[in-house]
């Protein structure tokens, strides 16, 4: 007995030992851990528990030449509410108060805050969302409510705050102006000005420190920035409101008339080259207009009679024929090998001048004089189009510009009817902007220049860069030929006989020319034949200090089809109205006293609020309340950026109220 007694004595002693030796190795471990290992354990749990977001910047304003806004950055709030940090005497106080807050400004009613407080509360909630997309004054509101006003440890706010793009114009310009965004390879995509100039606009991201809590969601710890963000600049473009607003619509009741698929207007100052609008509107399946593509920069097309002027100025350099040369249109129809080329007019304009062949647009005649011209050196021909650099694209800064065509003798298609065919602008490619360009050049005296969209980048008013004019070509042909052709295009429109003669006003002078080109026409399809229909143009035409060009495709044949009678109006339309049209500019008059007394103020801030505007007025200088008040009364939306006085208004002084939904001002 007394020997198992031993024996397990002797385990329990072992037992005993072990646990000893156990315990101790597991302290010395604790204390490893905590002295030599303590600083990865702790960056490892740190590591998992906050993490450094980044913070998109505001990105830059798009302006209009006057100033206007475009495209601007509008910051938009979500608030939400931490309610483990709240302690229970807090919350216990100020949980009405702040749910009848909530409810005078967000609309719903204030039981429904109550009880999504106080669920918050007993479910410990860290993120209970109370409001999202508020603006600026209603999240600086919300940041002085009932217990929310003592911060985001003591109170429980948390403010989470996002960028989003607006444009104040609405759908005009909107393809012009376009969009950046990263893609799924982190990349910047887009189009437009919004792209062609991101390096400008998009500002250098912040950072933040956020802490992981329940359902793998993520708070910002404490209110400030670990980086703060850095705005983008604001970039000024070339266009001009006004004349964008009227070629919009000028395209749009067009575009609707003929039934057309889509169709594009640009206005350029002829001098700078600077463009001042630049419409797109392609049809939706609704039978819908709207900005889709932006054709006038992208799509390259056989550009038809439009390309006669290029025709004639090259035969007229080469001295291949002049303007007084006559030519035969043999009865309108002319056979060349087993191809006809038909003028639009039957019967032909019988023995006529290769200037009044251009005037009414005669195929037959042009098509004769450059491949009899040419015919023994077609290489001459095709040179000399080049050399008025009509094969190079014009190196815009937007992408997607379309590539010209132009095919060399031995080029992959070239046949004996290609000098017959490039003659009226067949088996040639551009795009309505590279026809223009050209245009603008012969209105220029010869001058081509850069297409330009923009004027400056700006940091507040500091400029960063200007962008100045640049000269392409400082002289495309001899001025000789620029002369002639000027009377032409002239004449196309002044002359009874002229094919633009329907456009012709006795009070306003322009110059251009028709196009009419066929699509589809391979396809020998009568029901499959389409039309483009264009013109292009300047005015005044004396003294041009505008250019135009007006490209609309596929117009329903059965209303018409014809350069003159679907593209020509569109041109009038723009010249006149921005020539002719001289509306009445509502300007709130601000003469403003060196130390103007409170009453004085107050008393002249009445006096504006009385008077009636049927147009958007002048702001600009008045204290942002009283503009505020002036132009909420006028039944618009005002949006604030900034305090102070009003330095911008997004919406340009004179435009319509009833086209107006919103307006944007900018305070310092």
């Amino acid at each position: 007995m007394a020997v198992t007694d031993k024996r397990i004595l002797n385990r329990l002693y072992f037992v005993v030992a072990f646990l000893f030796l156990f315990a101790c190795a597991v302290l010395f471990k604790l204390v490893t851990i905590q002295v030599m290992e303590g600083e990865r354990y702790r960056g490892l749990a740190e590591k998992r528990t906050t993490k450094m977001f980044t913070i998109a910047p505001n990105r830059g304003d798009l302006y209009s030449d006057d100033g206007s806004l475009l495209a601007t950055s509008v910051s938009r709030y979500e608030i939400r509410f931490d309610a483990q940090t709240v302690s229970d005497i807090d919350f216990k106080e100020n949980v009405k108060p702040l749910s009848d807050a909530l409810a005078k400004l967000l609309g719903k009613s204030s039981s429904h805050y109550q009880q999504l407080l106080r669920k918050a509360k007993e479910n410990k909630n860290r993120y209970a969302l109370l409001a999202r997309n508020l603006d600026y004054s209603d999240y600086m509101a919300v940041k002085n409510f009932p217990l929310l006003n003592k911060g985001p440890y003591k109170g429980g706010l948390i403010i989470e705050q996002k960028t989003v793009r607006e444009h104040p114009l609405g759908k005009i310009a909107e393809r012009s102006v376009g969009y950046e965004r990263l893609n799924e390879y982190n990349r910047y995509a887009g189009v437009g000005l919004e792209r062609a100039f991101g390096p400008y606009l998009r500002g250098t991201e912040g950072k933040r420190l956020k802490q992981k809590i329940a359902k793998g969601q993520w708070k910002p710890i404490g209110l400030d920035n670990i980086i703060e963000p850095k705005d983008g600049y604001d970039v000024y473009s070339t266009i001009d409101v006004n004349i964008q607003d009227i070629a919009h619509h000028a395209l749009l009741k067009q575009l609707e008339h003929y039934k057309a698929d889509h169709g594009c207007v640009i206005v350029m100052e002829t001098e700078t080259g600077e463009i001042k609008a630049i419409a797109n509107l392609g049809r939706t399946k609704e039978d819908k207009y709207y900005e889709r593509l932006n054709y006038a920069i992208g799509e390259s097309h056989e550009p038809g009679s439009t390309f006669k002027l290029m025709n004639l100025v090259n035969a007229l350099e080469h001295k291949v024929i002049d303007t007084s040369t006559v030519i035969d249109t043999e009865k309108g129809s002319w056979k060349i090998y087993n191809h006809r080329v038909k003028d639009s007019k039957h019967g032909g304009y019988g023995k006529i001048s290769v200037g009044k062949a251009f005037e009414v647009s005669s195929n037959t005649a042009f098509a004769k004089m450059i491949h009899n011209g040419y015919k023994e050196n077609p290489g001459k021909y095709v040179n000399g189009l080049m050399g008025m650099r009509l094969n190079k694209e014009l190196g815009l800064p937007i992408q997607g510009e379309g590539v010209p065509v132009i095919r060399f003798p031995g080029d992959k298609g070239w046949s004996g009817l290609s000098l017959a065919q490039m003659a009226y602008g067949y088996e040639v490619s551009l795009t309505p902007l590279q026809t223009l360009t050209f245009y603008n050049a012969i209105a220029n005296n010869g001058e081509m220049v850069r297409p330009r969209l923009i004027k400056e980048v700006r940091e507040m008013n500091r400029r960063v860069k200007t962008f100045e004019k640049e000269v392409i070509d400082p002289s495309i042909c001899s001025q000789e030929t620029i002369d002639k052709v000027k009377q032409l295009l002239k004449n196309v429109v002044e002359k009874e006989h002229g094919t633009g003669h329907g456009l012709y006003s006795r009070n306003f002078s322009m110059a251009g020319k028709t196009g009419t080109t066929q699509k589809n026409y391979v396809a020998k399809d009568p029901d499959k034949l389409k039309y483009i229909s264009s013109f292009a143009g300047y005015f005044p035409a004396e003294n041009p200090k505008y250019s135009c060009i007006v490209v609309i495709h596929e117009p329903d044949r059965s209303v018409g089809y014809y350069g003159a009678d679907v593209s020509g109006p569109v041109f009038k339309s723009i010249a006149q109205k921005i020539y002719a049209n001289n509306p009445l500019i509502d300007e709130v008059e601000m003469k403003i006293a060196e130390e103007p007394t409170l009453e004085d103020a107050y008393e002249k801030y009445y006096a504006e609020a009385q008077k009636k505007y049927n147009k958007v007025p002048n702001v600009r200088g008045m204290s942002g309340m009283d503009a505020i008040s002036i132009l909420e009364n006028l039944g618009l939306k005002v949006e604030v950026k900034g305090n102070g006085k009003v330095r911008k208004q997004s919406i340009n002084q004179g435009t319509d109220i009833n086209k107006v939904d919103k307006i944007v001002l900018e305070l310092s």
